[in-house]
């Protein structure tokens, strides 16, 4: 049974109501006043069940839309991320591309130079190395990492460290009880 009721403060605005539908004989059994059970009784009720109803449409929506908005933050977020995997491909692939005369090898320093013809090249030789003499302008060291992506030199000791982690992780794995829940005990230590 439904009711439409205006709500005080929104006269503008009507809210229907479900009511539970009456009978006078629930599960067979004969009501001693169906009077009692059955009246509309104050008006003031369904203003108060319709106000109800209408908070909790806006409760829904409002969850609705924080849940939306974790949604749209965690897009963002891969977004962002997929833009910088595309940049380091880019990047990897231009170090790929440089000339080099010596085969390279993951785990090993390698060092850019740009001749004058702005061809750029890899050597083994750092600026340090070459002291005074450096034939071309330095444009930085690389460290080759064994799934062959590239690390300026900068970045070498915290890339490190990332992989020690995950090498902890990995040959800790097969001591770890089996479990449903991710376990992290002891990894840092």
């Amino acid at each position: 049974m439904d009711r439409t009721v205006s709500l005080p403060n929104q006269p503008d605005k009507t809210t229907t109501v479900q009511l539970v539908e009456s009978s006078s004989n629930p599960n067979g059994l004969e009501l001693v006043s169906s009077y009692q059970t059955n009246r509309v009784g104050d008006p003031m009720d369904l203003v108060a069940l319709a106000t109800q109803v209408q908070r909790g449409d806006d409760f829904v929506r409002a969850n609705a839309c924080n849940r939306l908005t974790v949604i749209a933050d965690q897009i963002r977020y891969l977004q962002e991320q997929a833009r910088k995997v595309l940049e380091d491909a880019k990047k990897d692939a231009e170090l790929h591309h440089a000339a080099c005369n010596v085969v390279k090898k993951p785990g090993n320093m390698y060092y850019l130079y740009e001749r004058p013809s702005g061809q750029k090249y890899f050597s083994i030789l750092s600026p340090q190395d070459w002291g005074a003499g450096c034939p071309h302008k330095p444009c930085g060291a690389f460290k080759l990492q064994y799934d062959m992506s590239w690390t300026p030199i900068d970045d070498v000791a915290k890339k490190d460290a990332e992989i020690a982690i995950m090498d902890k992780i990995l040959s800790q794995q097969t001591a770890l009880p089996p479990c449903l829940e991710p376990n992290f005990e002891n990894i840092s230590k």
